[in-house]
C-alpha cells in the first residue's frame, strides 16, 4: 500500500509539471480551449503579488535577480523563482497570467481577463506590515478593484460588466503578514492586547467585512486561501538552534484557518447567490513536508537563496546565487516557496480532493 501510495504521487508530480509547464512561461499565453471564466481577480500578498510594490516607496520588493531567475520575463516582482501560485491557477482557467494592477490600471483592454491587486506586506489589517514602510492593505486593495469597475464598466457596459464578475474567479489570500509582519513582530505590542484566539476573532470578522464588500460590488465566485504551516518556513526555523518547526507558531495560526472555514460556510449561507471555497493551504502544504520526497523534494529546511542559518535569517539578496537545482527545493527564500511548490498548490486548489479544498474545488466552484 505504501509502495502504492509513493507511485501515485510521483505520477501526480510528473503530471502537474507536463500539464502546467507544456505551455507555462507565456505572459500572454491562452491555452486552446475557451476559458473557464471570463477574468480573474486576486488579493493578497507576496505569495501572490506580481509587480504592484515595484513602484512605490517600500522594502517588500522582488523586482531584482535572482527572483524570477526561471521566469521567462525575468525579474517582475513576484516573490519566487518563476510562478505563484496564482499563476498556475489562471492557466488551468485557460487565462492569461493576470497583470498587477499597477501596469493594468488605466486601460480597460488589459484588465479585460482580470487584474491582480495583492501587494507584498500586506495584511487584513491596515497596520500590519509597517516595517517595510509602503504597502497596499486589503481594504486599499478592494478600493483599486472599485476604481477599475469604472474604467471596466465604460468599456463593456453596466449589464455585461455584472455578468462577468458574478462568473469571474476572486481568489484571496490574506492573512500570513498579520501574523508574521504583526502580531509576531517585537515593535508590534498586539500580542499584550490579544491571545491567539482573540486576534484570530478581530481578523475574521475584519476579513468577513472586507468580503462582503466585494460582493456588494458584484464578485460571486470566491476562492479564500488560508494559512500555511508557518511555523516550518526558514525565517522562523532559522529562530531555533534545533532548526525544528515551531509547534508556537503553528498553533498560534490554527484559530485562524478554524475561523475562516468557518466564516466560509456562514457567507455561503448568508450571501444569496454566493460561492465560497476554502483553499486548504495548511494540510496541502503540511502533507508535502511530510511526504516530501515523494513529490520530489528533498531540502526543505532551508530557503534555495537566502543568508545565515537555514538560509532564512537574510532573505534572497540582489544578485546573489541561488542554488542550482530550485526544483528539489520547497522554499525558494526565507518566506516563500519556490516555483515548484506554487505549481503543486494551484494544481491541488484547481482539481484536489476535500483535503485541498472544501466544500469545492476551483474547477467545481467556476462551473457552478
Amino acid at each position: 500500500m505504501a509502495d502504492s501510495r509513493f507511485m501515485m504521487k510521483k505520477l501526480f508530480w510528473v503530471v502537474v509539471v507536463l500539464a502546467v509547464h507544456g505551455n507555462a512561461q507565456e505572459e500572454a499565453g491562452v491555452s486552446g480551449r475557451p476559458a473557464l471564466v471570463p477574468a480573474m481577480f486576486v488579493f493578497g500578498d507576496s505569495l501572490i503579488d506580481n509587480g504592484n510594490n515595484n513602484d512605490i516607496a517600500s522594502f517588500a520588493k522582488a523586482n531584482y535577480f535572482p527572483y524570477g531567475i526561471d521566469f521567462s520575463g525575468g525579474p517582475t516582482g513576484r516573490f519566487s523563482n518563476g510562478y505563484t501560485m496564482v499563476d498556475t491557477v489562471a492557466e488551468l482557467l485557460g487565462l492569461p497570467l493576470i497583470p498587477p494592477f499597477s501596469e493594468a490600471q488605466g486601460s480597460g483592454d488589459r484588465m479585460r481577463y482580470g487584474v491582480n491587486f495583492a501587494s507584498a506586506a500586506a495584511g487584513i489589517l491596515d497596520n500590519t506590515g509597517g516595517n517595510f514602510v509602503g504597502r497596499i492593505p486589503f481594504n486599499q486593495q478592494i478600493k483599486n478593484f472599485e476604481n477599475s469597475l469604472d474604467q471596466l464598466s465604460s468599456i463593456l457596459g453596466a449589464e455585461d460588466l455584472s455578468q462577468g464578475l458574478a462568473k469571474s474567479l476572486f481568489f484571496i489570500g490574506m492573512g500570513s503578514n498579520d501574523y508574521l509582519n504583526n502580531y509576531l513582530m517585537p515593535n508590534y505590542d498586539t500580542k499584550n492586547h490579544y491571545n491567539g484566539q482573540q486576534y484570530a476573532d478581530l481578523l475574521t470578522k475584519q476579513y468577513t467585512q472586507q468580503l462582503t464588500r466585494l460582493y456588494n460590488m458584484g464578485a460571486r465566485k470566491f476562492a479564500i486561501a488560508g494559512l500555511g504551516a508557518m511555523g516550518c518556513i526558514p525565517s522562523i526555523l532559522a529562530q531555533s538552534d534545533s532548526g525544528a518547526c515551531s509547534d508556537e507558531v503553528n498553533e498560534l495560526i490554527r484559530p485562524f484557518n478554524d475561523n475562516t472555514k468557518m466564516m466560509v460556510n456562514g457567507l455561503n449561507a448568508n450571501l444569496p447567490g454566493s460561492r465560497f471555497t476554502f483553499i486548504d493551504i495548511g494540510n496541502t502544504f503540511q502533507d508535502l513536508l511530510v511526504n516530501s520526497e515523494s513529490y520530489g523534494f528533498t531540502v526543505v529546511n532551508r530557503g534555495c537563496c537566502g543568508l545565515g542559518r537555514n538560509r532564512g535569517q537574510v532573505t534572497c539578496l540582489p544578485m546573489q546565487a541561488p542554488c542550482p537545482d530550485r526544483s528539489r527545493y520547497v522554499f525558494w527564500d526565507a518566506y516563500h516557496p519556490t516555483e515548484a511548490v506554487n505549481v503543486l498548490l494551484g494544481q491541488k486548489a484547481f482539481s484536489g480532493g476535500s483535503e485541498a479544498a472544501h466544500p469545492f474545488n476551483i474547477q467545481q466552484l467556476v462551473n457552478m
